[in-house]
């Protein structure tokens, strides 16, 4: 028994949601020896679902902060020859016509990565008893007190208590919609369209890149890269205008998230592109619909009465932009993890109070919204930008295509964001003014 019988009272941490966000919390808070953690996911089975996600070196140093070496290594996820961060093709010759440098990324675990997302997922639950996890569990409502904690209702009438609620359930989040009533998600005006093949359908096909390549054009783009454990995939994209009636019939509500879409919206649309890009449409054997969502800055905050916050897509959904979602997700929970152990160090006598849990969600927003603010205003711009030149039928130049792709995509700040930096810069703010 500890001194005050920490032992017998842990700290009762709830996460809805087993994806990417969801896991990593889950490991990092597993790491105190007073935390117990327990996961809640509205799907019947744990299996290799999803698309292809992307790892920036923001994300993967996180995943090694956490010890999570072999989630992160070449056979889990796929890295080029090429220590370059991103190459830009035009989508007509196939000539390079812009690249994406490191800026301090030496270290190959940390070069950008390509997962298939159920890999990825498989690969941090190993890191996790499965017993700790509880599948069917739909959350319905929930409520949250600074006396009682939070208490959760399931689809299936089940009730669940807890001290910290952490909603982890991507852009559709219950979690979300327990406590912001009336919130709804905007539609960018862009789909996606994803397949994941066997790779050795590519080997015919002359001139595929070793790395992982972006095709530039004028009105879309278009991606592939190998990933790990020989497959590959594709994504192709349509953008519409967001407020177009027969748009939003067939993209939006016509394409709901990882839904069956005709190949043929794929082959259509890059046919006249060049021989490879259009090879790999043709060769692609299915897609999926993703109609690319965001939630904007719109909520003011990620904390709900005190004892409830969000991460990932559940407090930022950003349509997928810049191949970040992923690495902000993990980051996200790292910073949530930091601020816990702030407040409830493994040396503490008792678990936190109500109050104590605030301050280190505060800290965990202070830390973490203004980067997904800053992100989420380039979003919104980039959007309203392209829907402007959609409304006007008007479509970038190809003088302008490649002076955009010459200067690249300016996100080094994104992809090499340095999480615990801005932990230790929010916690001395926080500090201060406690002064």
């Amino acid at each position: 028994m500890g001194s005050l019988g920490i032992e017998s009272s842990p700290l009762q941490v709830a996460i809805v949601g087993t994806g990417i966000a969801g896991l990593t919390a889950a490991i990092a808070l597993r790491k105190h020896p007073h935390i117990n953690v327990v996961l809640y996911e509205k799907a019947t089975e744990l299996k290799e679902i999803g698309a292809s996600i992307t790892l920036g070196p923001n994300g993967l140093r996180t995943l090694q902060r956490l010890g999570l070496e072999d989630c992160i290594s070449d056979q889990v996820g796929y890295r080029g020859p090429n220590p370059i961060s991103r190459f830009y093709r035009h989508w007509k010759t196939n000539e390079i016509i812009g690249e994406d440098y490191y800026e301090n990324v030496n270290e190959h675990l940390h070069y950008t990565a390509r997962f298939h997302r159920g890999h990825l997922q498989q690969a941090l639950l190993k890191h996790i008893p499965r017993d700790t996890i509880h599948l069917k569990k739909k959350l319905v409502a929930a409520t949250a007190s600074s006396r009682d904690g939070v208490k959760m209702e399931f689809q299936d009438g089940s009730t669940a208590t807890a001290d910290l609620l952490i909603g982890a359930d991507g852009i559709n989040s219950g979690v979300r919609t327990a406590f912001v009533k009336g919130f709804e998600l905007e539609w960018s005006g862009h789909t996606a369209f994803r397949g994941i093949f066997d790779a050795k359908l590519v080997d015919s096909i002359e001139g595929v890149p070793l790395d992982s390549t972006h095709w530039w054009g004028p009105d879309t783009n278009f991606f592939a890269t190998r990933l790990a454990r020989g497959l590959f995939t594709v994504q192709g994209g349509i953008y519409a205008d967001p407020q177009d009636p027969v748009a939003i019939a067939k993209f939006r509500d016509g394409g709901s998230w990882d839904k069956q879409a005709d190949i043929q919206l794929l082959r259509e649309k890059y046919v006249d592109w060049n021989p490879v890009v259009k090879a790999l449409a043709n060769t692609c054997p299915d897609i999926r619909y993703y109609p690319n969502y965001f939630c904007g800055s719109s909520l003011p905050t990620w904390i709900f009465g005190d004892r409830v916050t969000l991460i990932g897509d559940a407090a930022h959904a950003h349509g997928g932009a810049f191949a970040t979602g992923g690495s902000l997700a993990i980051d996200d929970a790292y910073a949530l993890y930091l601020a816990v152990m702030s407040v409830f160090p493994e040396t503490a006598t008792q678990k936190p109070s109500s109050a104590e849990i605030l301050k280190a969600l505060k800290l965990y927003e202070d830390t973490r919204r203004p980067h997904a603010v800053r992100l989420l205003k380039v979003v919104h711009a980039n959007n309203e930008m392209k829907t402007k030149k959609i409304l006007a039928e008007t479509q970038e130049t190809d003088e302008e295509l490649r002076a955009r792709a010459k200067r690249g995509s300016g996100t080094t700040w994104l992809h090499e964001h340095d999480v615990v930096k801005s932990f230790k810069e929010a916690l001395a703010a926080s500090s201060k003014a406690d002064t």
